[in-house]
């Protein structure tokens, strides 16, 4: 009897090391501090709360869904997926190929042009079309171009298309040159225009770390209006930029991760938490603002992981 226990507990111990085992996932991690976070958090909890293994693939919005549709687990993920956006990824994959699942679950993202506080109250800058007084202008211009900078995203972003489509069409294009940078550029050039009191205009988005870095706000434009947003993405047309047509700020977006279908059957425990996992705006710019601040994004998901064990628990239906 002792020894049939004893084999018992072993084809059992056996059992359950094979499931963990075969738990394995490729996270894609783009460039922006709020993928970052939610990679390594999925990340965290999927080696210490489901005994797997899962490492971080750095690509763009591109990739990262190619990957996904292949279904050969090079990557299986991403992260943080804001619609419309990524829309003409989302129709190609999700609704067309039907390779790829979005979660249930969302959060809000909100998108606008912001100025510092300081420069908005002393120059009455609180409209987009401000920056088209030619003072304005000439208060943002740091290379003496004639023409002052305004950020608009960095590059391969489908945020940065539609901005540049913005500034052409609220008229800002014969006094602002759009650039295109690295996000980490956008924030220390932030930073670097406020110490100087200088002006700087750059397109921001919530939830990020920069509402809790610098007092910026939001510069209005004309209500979201359908009939007046037509933007158009590289990847639709080659003449995206012509065709578009954008004059009214961005609706809300809804942010969510997106698998590879293929996930359900290879790691269906990781499928499972993906499928469940519940965010918020404020906890992701909590996130990014530790980042932002030098901490690891390891040891930030590491610590939220530990502190919000109930929480994460729930994602994965204990």
């Amino acid at each position: 009897m002792k020894r049939n226990l004893q084999a018992i507990a072993a084809s059992v111990l056996l059992t359950t090391s094979t499931v963990a085992s075969a738990e394995h996932v490729n996270i894609g991690a783009p460039a922006w501090t709020g993928a970052q976070a939610i990679a390594h958090l999925i990340q965290e909890v999927v080696v210490t709360k489901i005994g797997g293994t899962a490492e971080l693939v750095p690509g763009n919005n591109a990739t990262i869904f190619q990957g996904m549709d292949q279904g050969k687990g090079d990557i299986d993920v991403h992260p943080d997926v804001w619609l419309p956006n990524q829309e003409s990824f989302t129709k190609k994959y999700v609704d067309g190929a039907g390779t790829v699942t979005l979660s249930s679950n969302s959060y809000e993202g909100k998108q606008s042009f912001c100025v510092s506080k300081d420069f908005s109250e002393a120059n009455n800058v609180t409209s987009i079309f401000d920056l088209a007084r030619p003072e304005v202008a000439e208060l943002m211009d740091s290379d003496g171009n004639g023409k002052g900078e305004i950020w608009i995203g960095a590059p391969g972003w489908a945020s940065a298309n539609v901005n540049e489509v913005k500034v052409r069409d609220y008229g800002l294009m014969p006094f602002m040159e759009p650039i295109r940078a690295d996000q980490a550029v956008m924030t220390a050039r932030v930073g670097d225009a406020i110490k100087k009191g200088e002006g700087y205009a750059f397109y921001c988005y919530s939830p990020h770390a920069i509402w809790f870095q610098h007092d910026i706000v939001r510069l209005e434009e004309p209500a979201f209006d359908a009939e007046k947003y037509i933007a158009i993405q590289p990847s639709d047309d080659p003449d995206w930029f012509e065709k578009s047509k954008v004059m009214t700020e961005d609706a809300l977006k809804q942010v969510q991760i997106a698998y590879s279908n293929s996930l359900v059957e290879r790691s269906p425990a990781i499928a499972d938490l993906l499928a469940n996992i519940a965010l918020d705006g404020e906890t992701v710019s909590s996130f990014a603002f530790e980042i932002e601040g030098g901490k690891e994004p390891a040891v930030v998901a590491k610590e939220w992981v530990e502190k919000n064990s109930d929480r994460v628990d729930s994602w994965l239906g204990l």
